[in-house]
């Protein structure tokens, strides 16, 4: 049994699940995605992801952005210090496999008029 413990330590599907699996993550990256702006303010995910807790969208951003999948522009000529998130180019090649569970949902769990036309309006890919 511990030899096997080493090998899912070592995976490296394992690793970036323990990256991206984590509740409120793929939502944070859509959401950062979406719409014409791109840089978004820590109120505007809060408003746009309803439910998640203050508390855990602090934590996922800060792990996002010390995995190199979004990064924070700091403006301190504002009181208070205006910060803003966007994806790297690293979060935006991840899109691309979000892209792919949409597809995997559509062909095998969910009958969805609206995600399956080009721009669904729920997730804008």
């Amino acid at each position: 049994m511990k030899e096997c413990a080493v090998y899912v330590k070592d995976c490296t599907v394992y690793k970036t699940m323990n990256i991206v699996g984590k509740r409120w993550t793929i939502h944070i990256l859509l959401e950062l995605y979406k719409g014409e702006k791109k840089e978004k303010r820590f109120n505007e995910l809060k408003r746009k992801l309803g439910t998640i807790t203050p508390k855990t969208l602090s934590e996922r951003l800060t792990e996002l952005e010390q995995e190199g999948l979004i990064e924070k522009n700091l403006d301190n000529s504002t009181n208070p210090p205006k910060s803003e998130y966007f994806l790297t180019e690293s979060g935006m090649d991840f899109i691309k496999i979000i892209m792919g569970i949409k597809r995997w949902g559509l062909k095998w769990k969910f009958k969805n008029k609206e995600c399956e036309k080009a721009v669904c309006k729920y997730c804008d890919i």
